[in-house]
């Protein structure tokens, strides 16, 4: 069966929230991935991950974003010995069907982003 609920709020019985904290809160997109093989171990709104060059990515979307203003969330493996960052790649600007990541060290192996748009 088919349908729409409509609510302004959701609650388990103790505790409630608006539902448009759910709508708005939620990520839109995530994927955690293998940088040396670009085997996603998860995802959510995610086609496809393309590999650029030894450290940059590009994350494809399912349903395209409602603008390219969005959020991201980033995190990466690290050795004990080595600092590394993982950033939104500036020389590729964010669009509503993709985003471009890369890390300053190519010997990461996990990767995951979470994409926040309302």
């Amino acid at each position: 069966m088919a349908g729409t609920i409509v609510a302004s709020t959701l609650s388990d019985g103790t505790n409630s929230t608006s539902t448009t904290n759910c709508i708005t809160g939620s990520a839109k997109a995530w994927i955690a991935f293998n940088s040396n093989t670009q085997t996603t171990y998860g995802s959510f709104n995610v086609t496809s991950i393309t590999y650029l060059s030894t450290t940059r990515y590009q994350i494809n979307f399912t349903t395209a974003m409602a603008n390219a203003n969005y959020a991201v969330a980033l995190a990466a493996s690290d050795s004990p010995t080595v600092a590394t960052f993982f950033v939104v790649d500036n020389s590729q600007l964010p669009t509503t069907t993709a985003l471009t990541l890369y890390s300053n060290a190519n010997n990461r192996l996990y990767y995951s982003a979470a994409v926040f748009s309302s």
